[in-house]
């Protein structure tokens, strides 16, 4: 067995952390889009 397997440093489970990557940048490109359909809206 490999001393990197032995000693982890995060013993999180991936998926989790996937989840919330997808989640958060998901959450700032709809952010950045509400915030450009608004612009969009007021200025028209």
């Amino acid at each position: 067995m490999n001393d990197f397997e032995k000693d982890v440093q995060s013993k999180n489970n991936d998926v989790v952390d996937s989840i919330k990557g997808f989640a958060f940048s998901f959450i700032f490109f709809v952010l950045i889009f509400a915030i450009g359909a608004v612009i969009s809206v007021v200025g028209s």
